[in-house]
């Protein structure tokens, strides 16, 4: 018999059907059976009665058994029915049941609350529960919906290098690798110089590709390794073109959660936001006035918000401005780096921006520098040898249009839209400075 997708069963009821999937939940209620099976599609109850042919392996089976079912979709009694859940409404009256592949006993109940050690302990399992099968369906609608808004917007894809020469933030903070006739290469934090060459070439570009950071953070913002979502676009006036590209994009993102995965939000309580218009967009200077003024902190001499700035313009602009986005411009060029376009009409600001939503920095942008000589300024007021970037300065030294970008991370913004306590929960494999394919157990101490 033909293999039916549980997704589909609403469409036999009255009809044999065969199954394929898992266990995920074996119940016995007197001489009867209850499984929950899951499959790609969803989930469906069945039941085994007294007296089926299906008993003695349904007997045998436990949760995670991978299994094949043949049964009976029946509607169940309106009292039963549970409106709210998929395939709430039908049951299976099974029939027949091979088991295709036993499952030792898992090493927790499959509905405990698990502590984050020991959920990342058991990734290859845990990654199985509904919880995480939720946040990893919105992590995909994300980036599916991320290409298809920008294709849209006439941007190219392309796929950025992760060995690289030298660093594109400059920074010390990189993983390096040895590389033939003992050189180094480096892991790249960025797909930045070569999005800008690609400017050059197709004008419109973006990139989703993992990069690396060699920061040993242990906060619940922070990994070592993360998806990407980076941009870049030419023929620009200044950065608020790229604010508002975001903005648009913003404004995608969010309807096609609405439309894909509003069964996913529902199952984390977590809530869509919306995007207005036009999102809220402070400087950095008035940001830090505006908290001096309403909370007495004083932070106007810094070069960057803390945490709880950020996290106070959230809540201010969710307050008085009716959104959760907010935009800060203008840091200073000593804190930006050595490709960011100083502002003319601000010196020693650039015109640069953060994004902030619920409460963190969820993307870094502006416009870059795309004159040659004034490029070339930049990389020396940061202490670096233009030498060492003369294979990206070819781009500039051939003309370059005015151009801008974004770059976030695809692992903080799904924890944000989902409102999850750690980016680690948004990362399917994290690796952060205890783990990599490790229990935390079995890790050495340093």
């Amino acid at each position: 018999m033909e293999r039916t997708l549980i997704g589909e069963l609403g469409r036999h009821v009255g009809e044999t059907v065969s199954i394929s999937g898992s266990v995920d939940v074996r119940r016995d209620q007197g001489k009867m059976v209850f499984f929950d099976f899951r499959d790609r599609s969803g989930v469906v109850q069945g039941v085994v009665l007294p007296g089926s042919s299906a008993l003695q392996a349904a007997k045998e089976c436990r949760s995670e058994y991978v299994v094949r079912v043949e049964g009976k979709v029946n509607k169940r009694p309106e009292k039963n029915a549970k409106a709210d859940k998929q395939n709430g409404d039908i049951e299976l009256e099974i029939s027949a049941m091979t088991v295709l592949t036993a499952a030792e006993t898992l090493p927790f109940e499959p509905e405990a609350e698990l502590n984050l050690d020991t959920y990342l302990d058991y990734l290859p399992l845990t990654l199985r529960t509904p919880r995480a099968r939720a946040i990893f369906k919105v992590q995909s609608r994300i980036i599916a919906a991320y290409r298809a808004f920008l294709a849209s917007e006439g941007f190219t894809e392309f796929q950025a290098p992760k060995l690289i020469g030298d660093d594109a933030e400059g920074s010390g903070e990189v993983f390096e690798v040895p590389y033939f006739y003992d050189k180094t290469a480096h892991l790249a934090t960025s797909p930045q110089l070569y999005k800008q060459i690609m400017v050059g070439v197709f004008e419109r570009v973006y990139a989703t590709g993992i990069v690396f950071r060699a920061e040993k953070h242990a906060t619940t913002r922070h990994l070592n390794e993360y998806t990407s979502l980076d941009m870049e676009m030419g023929f620009i006036e200044d950065h608020t073109d790229v604010m508002r590209m975001e903005t648009r994009l913003m404004r995608a993102l969010t309807e096609d959660l609405a439309r894909n995965c509003a069964p996913e939000f529902a199952l984390l309580g977590a809530s869509i936001p919306s995007v207005p218009d036009e999102i809220p967009s402070l400087k950095l200077k008035e940001a830090q006035e505006l908290i001096f003024k309403e909370t007495g902190r004083d932070h106007r001499a810094e070069p960057d918000l803390e945490p709880e700035d950020e996290r106070w313009l959230c809540e201010w602009s969710a307050r008085e401005k009716g959104s959760d986005f907010v935009f800060v411009t203008h840091y200073p060029v000593s804190k930006r780096p050595m490709y960011t376009m100083e502002d003319p009409e601000d010196p020693g600001y650039t015109r640069s921006f953060d994004l902030l939503f619920r409460g963190v920095e969820i993307t870094t942008g502006g416009q870059r520098r795309h004159d040659y000589e004034n490029l070339i300024e930049g990389i020396r007021m940061k202490g670096l040898d233009p030498e060492k970037f003369s294979y990206y300065l070819q781009a500039f030294r051939y003309g370059m249009p005015p151009h801008g970008g974004w770059g976030m991370g695809l692992e903080r913004l799904t924890a944000k839209f989902l409102g999850l306590p750690t980016v680690k929960e948004a990362a399917l494999f994290p690796r952060d400075i205890n783990r990599i394919d490790t229990r935390l157990s079995e890790t050495p101490a340093e």
